[in-house]
């Protein structure tokens, strides 16, 4: 079974990535400021939806493509790697604008918001890394039950995902009031998830393990 270091590893990379901007949290931000929080929570339910069809795909199939072909789980891996890195670029560089500018986006229909968070999610590069190059380096062959250890780090993945994006859909508004009063709060969250990605970029290069 899955052990504690393995929960607590999943949880920060999950952590430093949901809080890093991307396309769910720009999408889903985005809706709460314009269209209210209602609209929020139904893009929210598509993303989650998102996050279950990547567990389901990666520990049903992708992981016996990588046993195969481990130079492609090399690739994925390095592919990882170079993507955090650019993300935390894109958080360290100076000017970057704040996620919580609203954007100006449609009002849609509560169906077409839920599809729109699904296929942001499923579209979602940081999403896919996320399940087939960073996840699976906290599954421990000792434990056995690679299958079960990959659902239960997944799940975890989703439940800190879900919960910080929610805090988000329901603080949108408020927090864009925030930042947009104290930049120098956003500069802060910026470099620190940008070193905590640059950090962690660097460990998935340098790992050497074999797909699990």
């Amino acid at each position: 079974m899955v052990d504690a270091g393995g929960i607590l590893g999943v949880s920060v990379v999950a952590l430093g990535m949901v809080l890093t901007p991307g396309p769910n949290m720009i999408y889903l931000v985005s809706r709460s400021i314009t269209q209210g929080r209602r609209a929020g929570m139904i893009s929210l339910a598509g993303v989650a939806l998102g996050f279950l069809v990547y567990l389901l795909a990666a520990n049903l199939g992708l992981s016996a493509v990588f046993l195969a072909v481990p130079q492609l789980y090399v690739a994925v891996k390095l592919a990882g790697a170079a993507y955090l890195a650019h993300l935390a670029w894109k958080a360290l560089k100076p000017g970057g604008a704040s996620v919580f500018t609203p954007q100006d986006v449609p009002h849609d229909s509560p169906r077409r918001l839920f599809t729109m968070g699904l296929m942001t999610n499923l579209l979602n590069p940081k999403i896919a890394i996320m399940y087939v190059s960073l996840i699976p380096q906290f599954i421990d062959l000792g434990r056995g039950h690679v299958l079960l250890q990959g659902l239960v780090l997944g799940s975890v993945q989703i439940v800190v995902s879900v919960a910080v994006n929610l805090t988000l859909v329901l603080a949108a508004g408020t927090v864009a009031v925030f930042l947009a009063r104290r930049p120098s709060w956003l500069k802060a969250q910026r470099r620190l998830m940008g070193t905590v990605l640059g950090a962690l970029a660097l460990s998935l290069a340098a790992d050497t393990s074999g797909p699990a």
